[in-house]
């Protein structure tokens, strides 16, 4: 399951006991507080606690005292003008802590992005639920032949369903000797920290995760980007709508610098001057590889 019985007990208590407070507050994030919303099959994420909105990234650029005397329209062109030329020291003003649950395989992918605070569920000291990640059948792939860390063509049939049991049956196993190795009836056991090695990667971990508003935006360009797995990427699309109501205008702007957005070469600037200029402009004459031209065509179509 998702939340449990005591965690959502947690919650409940935690949402039926508001307290004032004098520091700013984001009330599109004030709804998300301590919800937790489901993703896979036992994930989720919850926003646990965060600091900051829109005001402060512009009070942070600007240096200024309280919440400031600018309008809304001038804050937002403000962040605007911050996420075009690259200034990330006023997102780093605002920081927003999650708990998240998933897959050990996921979570190896995650912490990459080591700009962050994390705290996990230590299987050396707790043990660990009952709880793999299984593919919907529609979610199984072979390898791609054209990117080696990417998905190709679909599986279908008699190959899905062989490859669901042998991901059912062998976390069943698994987890089973685990469970046995820790507790040997009549004798003390393995330790936890050695027991835990016959894991499999798709088990569920939890952790608490904190990190500062520009290595989020960092972390969603690339996670929850169109070619990042999907297992990841679900993760972070759900992460992409908390931070649209915490802070709209900075998203805004990442949504339309970032995302939407592209980096273009010097190469391939002046592959644009010269064809508005009306000259043809092919992979030879560009002075790009196969690879760098391939990209810049999928960027001006």
């Amino acid at each position: 399951m998702p939340i449990t019985p005591d965690q959502q007990a947690e919650i409940d208590a935690l949402r039926a006991n508001p307290k004032p407070t004098l520091r700013a507050v984001a009330e599109g994030m004030e709804t998300h507080l301590y919800k937790a919303y489901d993703v896979l099959d036992h994930g989720f994420i919850r926003v646990i606690d965060y600091m900051g909105d829109d005001a402060a990234i512009c009070q942070a650029a600007r240096v200024s005292y309280g919440r400031g005397t600018k309008s809304v329209q001038n804050d937002e062109g403000l962040i605007r003008y911050l996420m075009r030329h690259w200034h990330s020291t006023p997102f780093e003003m605002c920081e927003i802590k999650l708990h998240v649950k998933l897959p050990v395989f996921v979570a190896r992918q995650w912490i990459r992005h080591r700009t962050a605070n994390v705290n996990e569920y230590s299987a050396r000291y707790s043990i660990l639920d009952r709880e793999f990640y299984i593919p919907a059948p529609e979610d199984l792939a072979a390898q791609s032949v054209i990117n080696n860390q990417g998905r190709g063509a679909a599986l279908a049939g008699e190959e899905a369903a062989r490859v669901l049991e042998y991901l059912k049956g062998d976390a069943a196993r698994c987890y089973d000797h685990y469970a046995e190795m820790i507790s040997d009836e009549g004798q003390q056991g393995l330790a936890r920290e050695l027991a835990r090695m016959n894991l499999p990667a798709n088990i569920y971990t939890q952790w608490y995760w904190k990190v500062d508003l520009h290595n989020l935006f960092h972390f969603l360009r690339l996670r929850a980007d169109s070619h990042a797995q999907y297992e990841i990427r679900v993760y972070a699309e759900e992460i992409c709508k908390v931070v649209a109501d915490w802070v709209p205008a900075a998203y805004g702007a990442f949504e339309d610098y970032r995302m939407g957005g592209a980096t273009l070469s010097g190469k391939a600037i002046d592959c644009v001057k010269r064809l508005l200029s009306g000259e043809k402009v092919t992979q030879e004459t560009s002075g790009m590889s196969k690879g760098e031209w391939r990209e810049f065509m999928g960027v001006i179509g």
